[in-house]
C-alpha cells in the first residue's frame, strides 16, 4: 500500500521549475510571456508584452485606454515598489460641470463623460525603461501581430458584444465597425482582427525608431508619439468633436484633452504593508481598494483560523463580517492621498481593529458600519438597493461585468468578473504583477483613427462634494484595481491577484488564507470553493448595494449554506466554478512556482 499521502483536488498542478514562470488571464498572453524569458528578457520586459498583448486578445477586459496598478520587486531586494498606472481626472471633470451644467448626479458608467487619462502606455514604457533591458520592438511585436492577423476570440469576448451589439448598432457605429463586421456578430473561436489597433501601436514603433539611439530613447520618442503626438491629438479631437449616448440616456461631449495627457506621468510609491504571521502582505495605497485585504487579516488575525476548514461555517461567517466592516471603511475612508487625508495607519492598526472586531456577532448585520476615527470624517454613501446590480441596459454596461451577478452563468449571458491580471518570476527572482483594466470594448465608442475606446474609471468618483471619493480635477479615483507580494521570513515570496471589480481582494484574501492556514498549494488555494459579499455600495454605476448578499459557489457544502442561512445571512448560490479568475506565483530559492484559474478555461501558466 502506498504510503504517499493523497493531495486535495486540483484542477491542474502548480507549474515547478528554475528557469522562470509567467500567469496570466489568457493563455496567449501566458506563451506570450514565456517566449520573452526565453530570448533573454527579464520579467519585466515579459510583463510588458503580456500586458499590450491582453489588450488584443481580452478586449473586453481591458484595453489602451485604460488604467493598471503595477508592482515590481528586483532580484535580491526585499522593498518591491508600486508603480501607479490610474490616470487622474481630466482638468475638466468638475463636480459643478457634471452635476451643475450637465444636471448629473453620478458620473455615468459608459461614454466620454468616465474616461480619466489613459494611464497603461505611458506605465508600459516607464517599465520598459527603467527595470527592462529589451528594445520596444520586442514587447510591441507580439501584440501588433496579433491585432493585425489575429487570435481567436473568447466566448467571453463574443458574450459582451452580444449583449451590447445594440448600443453599437444605434449610438456607437465606430464600435460596431470593428466588432460586428458585415453587421454581424463574431462567432466564438473565429479569427478576430483589430487593423487599427494594430496600425496605432505599428506607427509608435516606427516613430520610436526613426532617429537612431539606443533603447532609451526609442522609448521617450514612443512615450511623446503617445501623450504628445498623434495618439492625444486623435483623443482630443474625438472627444471635442463627437457627442456620445451613455447610460444617463444622454449624449454627451467628453473633457478629456491632449493637454491632460501631455502632462501626466506615472508615479513610483512604496506599498503599504501588514505583518501576518511570517508574511508582510504588501498591496498599493487607498487610490485603490487594496488596502482592505489588509485590513480583513488584521481584523482575521483575532481567529484562529488554524483550526477552520476552509468551508467552514464558522470561517465563511466571521470572514464575511469582518469583510463588510473593511469595506465599509473604504468606503467612508479611501481616496487619493495627494486629496485626502487618508488614516492609513490607524485602519491598520491592532487598536483599532480590535474594537472594530467586537462588532462581529453571532448573526449576519445587515447595516453599513464605517469606524469612528478622531479629526477624519468618514460616511458611506448608499444611493439605493438594486436587486441583483444589473449594470447592463440597451446603453451599455457601467463595469466590464456584462449581466446579473449572482445565480446565472456565462451559459446564459452572464460574463463574471472583469479586467485582466498577469504573475511573472524570472531565473534571478525579478517579480512582475500587474491588473491590467480599463478601455473595455464596451466602455466607450472606438476612436477609429487609434482602433481602441477610452476607459471610463472616473465613474468612481462622487459627485457629492466633501468625501475622500468626491470628483476632482487631477485626483485619482478609488479604483477597484488590485495586485498583491507577500514577503515570508522577509524574503520576496509571492505575488497574486483576480480581475472582478470589487470582487478582487476578496478572492485574493481567501486564496491567501488557504495557502497559509490550510496548507494548500497555489493551485488548490485556487481551485477551492469562494464566495463573495456584495454588501456594500458598488464601485460601479449604478453605485447600488445589497445588505447581507453572499453568492457562494455550488460546491460549498449544503451544510454550510444552511448554517449561514440560519445566522440571518442572505445566501445565493453561484455555478460549482464561478467565482474569480486568481494567478499566482511564488519563489523559494531557486524553484519557481505559478498556478491559474481554471474557471472560464482561459487563464493558464507556463514555467520551466
Amino acid at each position: 500500500m502506498s504510503t504517499i499521502p493523497l493531495m486535495p483536488f486540483t484542477s491542474r498542478p502548480d507549474i515547478e521549475g528554475t528557469f522562470g514562470v509567467c500567469t496570466s488571464t489568457h493563455w496567449i498572453a501566458t506563451a506570450v510571456g514565456m517566449s520573452i524569458l526565453e530570448r533573454g528578457g527579464n520579467a519585466f520586459d515579459a510583463g510588458v508584452a503580456v500586458a499590450f498583448t491582453l489588450q488584443v486578445v481580452e478586449p473586453h477586459l481591458c484595453g489602451p485606454g485604460g488604467d493598471v496598478p503595477i508592482m515590481v520587486c528586483r532580484a535580491g531586494s526585499d522593498k518591491p515598489q508600486v508603480i501607479c498606472g490610474q490616470g487622474p481626472a481630466p482638468a475638466g471633470a468638475t463636480i459643478a460641470h457634471y452635476r451643475g451644467h450637465l444636471g448629473l448626479d453620478i458620473v455615468p458608467g459608459t461614454g466620454l463623460l468616465a474616461p480619466c487619462i489613459p494611464g497603461t502606455f505611458e506605465t508600459y514604457m516607464m517599465v520598459l525603461r527603467d527595470y527592462g533591458t529589451m528594445r520596444l520592438r520586442d514587447v510591441l511585436a507580439p501584440a501588433i501581430s496579433y491585432a493585425e492577423h489575429g487570435h481567436p476570440l473568447v466566448e467571453r469576448a463574443v458574450i459582451t458584444i452580444e449583449n451590447v451589439q445594440d448600443l453599437f448598432k444605434t449610438h456607437w457605429p465606430t464600435s460596431a465597425d470593428v466588432y460586428l463586421p458585415g453587421g454581424n456578430l463574431p462567432a466564438v473561436g473565429s479569427l478576430f482582427c483589430n487593423p487599427q489597433h494594430a496600425a496605432t501601436y505599428a506607427r509608435i514603433l516606427r516613430e520610436a525608431e526613426t532617429g537612431g539611439g539606443g533603447r532609451e530613447k526609442e522609448i521617450e520618442r514612443a512615450r511623446k508619439s503617445w501623450s504628445q503626438g498623434f495618439v492625444a491629438e486623435a483623443v482630443d479631437r474625438f472627444c471635442r468633436e463627437t457627442e456620445v449616448m451613455d447610460v444617463s440616456g444622454r449624449r454627451h461631449r467628453g473633457v478629456l484633452t491632449g493637454q491632460d495627457m501631455a502632462t501626466w506621468l506615472p508615479t513610483v510609491e512604496d506599498p503599504v504593508g501588514l505583518d501576518y504571521g511570517n508574511y508582510r502582505v504588501l498591496k498599493p495605497g487607498p487610490w485603490t481598494q487594496g488596502p482592505v485585504m489588509l485590513q480583513m487579516l488584521a481584523l482575521l488575525k483575532g481567529y484562529d483560523l488554524d483550526a477552520l476548514a476552509p468551508t467552514d461555517p464558522e470561517l465563511l461567517h466571521v470572514w464575511i463580517e469582518c469583510a463588510k466592516l473593511a469595506y465599509a471603511d473604504r468606503e467612508a475612508f479611501y481616496g487619493d492621498p495627494k486629496f485626502a487625508d487618508v488614516p492609513m495607519q490607524t485602519l491598520l492598526s491592532e487598536a483599532y481593529n480590535a474594537e472594530r472586531r467586537k462588532l462581529v456577532g453571532a448573526t449576519a448585520s445587515l447595516d453599513q458600519r464605517a469606524g469612528t476615527i478622531a479629526g477624519v470624517a468618514g460616511e458611506v454613501i448608499v444611493k439605493g438597493i438594486s436587486e441583483g446590480r444589473e449594470g447592463v441596459s440597451s446603453l451599455g454596461a457601467g463595469e466590464p461585468t456584462v449581466g446579473r451577478i449572482g445565480k446565472a452563468d456565462a451559459a446564459s449571458g452572464v460574463v463574471r468578473g472583469d479586467t485582466v491580471h498577469v504573475d511573472i518570476i524570472d531565473k534571478a527572482g525579478n517579480m512582475f504583477t500587474a491588473t491590467p483594466s480599463g478601455g473595455w470594448l464596451q466602455s466607450s465608442p472606438i476612436i477609429p483613427a487609434l482602433g481602441f475606446p477610452l476607459g471610463s474609471r472616473a465613474q468612481m468618483f462622487w459627485l457629492d462634494e466633501g468625501l475622500p471619493g468626491s470628483l476632482a480635477p487631477g485626483k485619482r479615483p478609488r479604483s477597484t484595481l488590485s495586485v498583491g507580494m507577500a514577503l515570508r521570513d522577509g524574503k520576496p515570496y509571492m505575488s497574486w491577484g483576480t480581475p472582478g471589480g470589487d470582487q478582487q481582494d476578496q478572492w485574493s484574501c481567501q486564496m491567501f488564507l488557504r495557502h497559509v492556514h490550510s496548507k494548500m498549494s497555489l493551485q488548490q488555494a485556487i481551485d477551492a470553493p469562494a464566495w463573495h459579499i456584495e454588501h456594500f455600495p458598488a464601485s460601479f454605476w449604478p453605485r447600488s448595494a445589497r445588505p447581507g448578499v453572499v453568492v457562494l459557489e455550488g460546491r460549498v457544502p449544503k451544510a454550510t449554506v444552511v448554517e449561514l442561512q440560519r445566522r440571518g445571512h442572505i445566501v445565493e448560490v453561484g455555478g460549482d466554478w464561478s467565482e474569480g479568475r486568481l494567478t499566482a506565483a511564488s519563489q523559494v530559492g531557486p524553484r519557481r512556482r505559478a498556478a491559474a484559474n481554471p474557471r472560464g478555461m482561459q487563464a493558464y501558466a507556463a514555467g520551466r
